[in-house]
């Protein structure tokens, strides 16, 4: 997701851990024209697909912290501090099902890149509520304070927005919910940041101090994207993220999904690109040995994303960012990929029906193929976190054992679900709307992991009980085992991964709270970082005959066999 979406690190790539293995058990082959699938001997039963509703789901464990938020300072400011502004991103109720520990990967880019526009003549500030320090300071009050809205905490967001507005402060709302529901917002901001908040943010502090506020400042995101400054990360609590060099290298993406936030209505985001050369040296900068790349789909233009490799080869960093599954069509791309650095994708498959990708208008390969595309990553040595969208009009009760049964087959390192959901302002929205199956308006729940509009196929009930049973049956114990990698070398690693990020939230409000998640991961990331750099060096001296490094632009083999190969990744 772009810099401008509020809620970009609910999607973020994340790190699992994958090492050097000899995969002679999975063969991807191709006879007579048929499909890819995948061959493998199975570790565990396969899933009978009446199991998810025989099976009762666990209790989930779920602290105060992470479904309230912090309490407000009821003492009164000491006075308004003049020319200074407070961005805050506010907090959202964590899903029990999915790990808290996804929310404290990296920081937002919304407000880091918004800050960056602000004026010399001004100082400004940050507060994330999620990281759990309580609220932010009160005994001054910021005579600015920004809050990025996303409408599962549209509620938090305009709590804010009263307190501050009665404390003195001139509050601009900001975000994706702006941009779907103006309306809805406005009474409760002194301002509107519509579109593209970087572009405006200068021109609506310089009308404050001239005590010109307009009601509405809108933008569309058809700048110069090189032109815009690199986000402020000296504002960041650093040691609160796993890596604070989170970035983005393009805008905009090639697909139009209809549940995508991207098909908001109103919202224009053309494809824009910025020099390779400008994102390695503020990766550099940062000086964090692994880069997560948040925008929409880094390999929707193939060239820039060569280019890119070219320039973070030199780096010796590691990273990871979201791309379609046709980023695989090239494995010479993909090749350059690991070679740069990349150790994980995170690759929206949606769906295994291919009249579900149709309907929701996204272009990408068969589903059919889905696996020997995973399999090329894999071969390069880069892991791949799945997601996964459960409840569309030709999915029924015995999608679940079948997704979950693909996904333990895949070996997918991580994989995230989410219950479909209908955005305001998206023609799923629309659609839904106009044959009367959305439920309710209560914006809390429209967080993927409730059912808010009736499905065709199931109860919104057997749609929930379903997603909670796909994280319980994949992270189950035999699940994680049956996912590890083939090399006995790779699986401490990938078991501490899976440990860490996944089965450890009774541990992760502590981590965060106390603002140790950046140490917590560093051995994983240290550890990575080494494997991948002896993994690139076998890679580059690789013969370039391999079937999974064909030169630039041909197609995969129509038949493929993976010979032994090294790959190791996060």
């Amino acid at each position: 997701m772009g810099a401008g979406d509020p809620c970009a690190a609910d999607s973020r790539p994340i790190t699992a851990a994958r090492g050097p293995f000899v995969p002679a058990p999975l063969a991807l082959e191709r006879r007579c024209g048929q499909p890819c699938s995948l061959v493998t001997h199975r570790s565990t039963p396969e899933l009978a697909l009446d199991e998810p509703f025989r099976t009762t789901l666990r209790r989930t464990h779920m602290p105060r912290a992470m479904r309230e938020p912090p309490a407000l300072d009821p003492r009164p400011p000491t006075g308004v501090r003049a020319r200074h502004a407070l961005l805050i991103n506010p907090f959202y109720a964590k899903d029990p099902h999915a790990s808290f520990g996804k929310h404290a990967l990296t920081p937002t880019l919304a407000l880091s890149s918004v800050a960056a526009a602000t004026p010399p003549d001004w100082s400004v500030a940050l507060f994330d509520e999620n990281l759990l320090m309580g609220a932010a300071p009160a005994d001054e009050t910021p005579e600015v304070v920004g809050i990025t809205v996303h409408l599962t905490f549209a509620k938090r967001a305009f709590a804010l927005a009263k307190y501050y507005r009665e404390r003195g402060a001139k509050v601009i709302l900001g975000g994706l919910h702006v941009q779907s529901c103006p309306d809805e917002c406005a009474p409760h901001a002194d301002a509107l940041a519509i579109g593209d908040g970087v572009a405006i943010w200068a021109k609506i502090l310089d009308d404050v101090a001239r005590g010109q506020l307009a009601p509405r400042y809108e933008a569309q995101f058809d700048s110069s994207y090189a032109a815009d400054p690199a986000p402020r990360r000296d504002l960041l609590a650093r040691e609160s993220y796993l890596t604070t060099s989170s970035l983005n290298a393009t805008r905009g993406c090639h697909n139009r999904c209809g549940f995508c936030y991207l098909a908001t209505d109103g919202l224009r985001m053309p494809y824009r690109v910025r020099p390779p050369a400008q994102i390695a040296h503020e990766i550099k900068s940062n000086g964090a040995p692994y880069a997560v790349f948040t925008d929409n789909n880094l390999g929707s233009n193939r060239a820039y994303l060569r280019a890119l490799c070219e320039a973070l080869e030199p780096l010796k960093i590691i990273w990871s960012a979201a791309v379609t599954i046709d980023v695989t069509d090239d494995p010479s791309l993909v090749r350059a990929m690991a070679i740069s650095g990349c150790t994980g994708v995170f690759v929206g498959f949606e769906s295994l029906t291919d009249q579900n990708l149709a309907d929701a208008r996204k272009k990408t390969p068969l589903s059919d193929d889905y696996a020997r595309r995973v399999r090329v990553l894999h071969a390069h040595g880069i892991q791949v976190n799945g997601s996964f969208v459960v409840g569309f009009d030709h999915d029924t009760r015995e999608s679940f054992a079948r997704l979950a049964q693909w996904v333990i087959d895949a070996r997918l390192e991580s994989t995230t679900f989410h219950i479909l959901t209908p955005y305001p302002g998206t023609p799923l929205f629309a659609q839904l709307q106009s044959e009367g199956r959305i439920l309710h308006r209560d914006w809390s729940l429209y967080d993927t992991a409730h059912c808010v509009f009736r499905p065709k196929n199931m109860s919104p009930e057997e749609l929930e009980h379903g997603y909670g049973w796909l994280y319980q049956r994949v992270y189950a114990p035999d699940a994680v085992w049956a996912r590890r990698p083939e090399d006995p070398r790779a699986v401490p690693a990938y078991l501490a991964m899976s440990l860490l990020y996944k089965k450890s939230n009774a541990v992760w409000r502590h981590l965060i709270e106390r603002g140790w998640v950046r140490r917590a991961w560093a051995p994983l990331v240290e550890l990575t970082r080494w494997r991948h750099e002896r993994f690139r060096r076998e890679l580059i001296e690789r013969s370039t005959d391999d079937p999974f490094c064909a030169r630039a632009e041909q197609p995969l083999p129509g038949f493929v066999r993976a010979s032994s190969v090294v790959p190791a990744g996060v």
